[in-house]
């Protein structure tokens, strides 16, 4: 059985033993074997406690153990510093990325899974926490990926609203884990606009309440590749945010606005009222003169305040967001035929984030509306 080591103290005592016999004459090797204690000990002991007492030596001691924590102190101070300096760039904030930090430190400086997650503030239960993928994980993570693909201005909610409507089982809180581990992002967050009703009554508008009750419309300007100017009237209904007619030409004057007016009111009724700008198109005799000898009042807008016709406005940052900024039109019939089918998109099928993330006009209620023969 290993003998038990002594304290200074008892190093203290055995020294001045010894020291008493070799006074009475024995010889060093004498006094440590009978003190059960090699010379070699005795030499050592000497070297360190010699010409201490027992207060002395204990307050070494003390002083010894506190260095030496110090010194460990440090040392894992500078092991933690070097750690987080080389080992962990960037913003350690998801489970997953704390996991793949202290596997890599305890790699790179071979410690211990505790120490390691002791030096990141991480628990160990989450360290060894082992996900349980359902069995519809992979087929899901590519419906995602193909959506944000072919819709590239969606986000996560936008994307489950679609996933849901495909007939898929998939939440909110689901789709945006799978979405930020695949490190998909809507880049260039749109600037936000102002209310259009104010809550202190600063500014009082029409508030559109049915369907037909409140039409708007205003003008887009886009180009084809050649540098040629393409002009886009947008025209929708307030109450259901739904996208009534977009008409793509060259130019569009006074007669196109009553034109395309004209085709819309067929298929849709009379609106009670018209919102718009105040450009020449819009406030010219000739169209006055129609709306009014079809009943529909006009609403203008004040000069400069286009925010007063929000909707429509939200609408064509939209299109300009989701697709004129990712097309390149060769002709005007290209533009035509594709803004026509982005406009079906947009009433059919993309969820509307202000009507519960259902489309404006869904396929199964879709009227048939008669087709704008765009004339150049």
């Amino acid at each position: 059985m290993p003998k038990k080591r002594m304290s200074a103290e008892q190093i203290v005592v055995l020294l001045r033993q010894i020291e008493v016999q070799t006074g009475q004459g024995k010889t060093v090797q004498v006094a440590c074997r009978e003190a059960g204690i090699s010379d070699k000990s005795y030499y050592r002991y000497r070297k360190e406690y010699g010409g201490l007492d027992m207060d002395q030596a204990r307050r070494l001691k003390d002083l010894e153990k506190e260095n030496n924590r110090l010194k460990r102190l440090v040392a894992d101070l500078s092991l933690e510093k070097q750690i987080l300096k080389d080992g962990c760039r960037g913003k350690l904030v998801s489970p997953e990325r704390r996991r793949q930090a202290v596997a890599k430190i305890r790699e790179t400086y071979h410690l211990s899974e505790r120490r390691a997650c002791r030096f990141l503030d991480h628990s160990r239960g989450t360290q060894r926490y082992v996900s349980q993928s359902r069995p519809d994980e992979d087929k899901l993570t590519q419906a995602i990926i193909a959506l944000a693909g072919n819709y590239g201005r969606y986000g996560y909610r936008r994307v489950t609203a679609l996933l849901q409507a495909g007939g898929w089982e998939a939440g909110t809180d689901r789709v945006q884990r799978i979405w930020r581990r695949e490190g998909l992002k809507v880049p260039q967050k749109q600037k936000p606009r102002g209310r259009l009703w104010l809550n202190d009554g600063s500014c009082i508008r029409l508030r559109s309440e049915r369907r037909n009750h409140v039409w708007s419309y205003d003008f887009v300007e886009a180009q084809t590749h050649d540098g040629r100017k393409l002009r886009l009237m947008t025209l929708i209904d307030e109450f259901t945010r739904e996208c009534l007619a977009v008409r793509v030409a060259r130019r569009i004057n006074g007669l196109g606005v009553l034109e395309t007016m004209a085709k819309v009111m067929m298929a849709r009724g009379v609106p009670e009222y018209i919102r718009s700008d105040n450009g020449p198109e819009m406030t010219s005799k000739a169209v006055r003169a129609w709306l009014a000898n079809v009943g529909a009042q006009t609403l203008y807008i004040e000069p400069g305040s286009a925010w007063e016709n929000g909707y429509c406005e939200s609408f064509n940052s939209k299109i300009r967001d989701e697709l004129l900024n990712g097309e390149i039109f060769y002709s005007l019939k290209e533009a035509q035929i594709l803004i026509e089918q982005w406009r079906h998109h947009y009433n059919t099928l993309r969820p509307h984030s202000a009507l519960g993330y259902k489309p404006p006009a869904p396929q199964t209620i879709q009227p048939n509306i008669i087709d704008l023969d765009q004339a150049t």
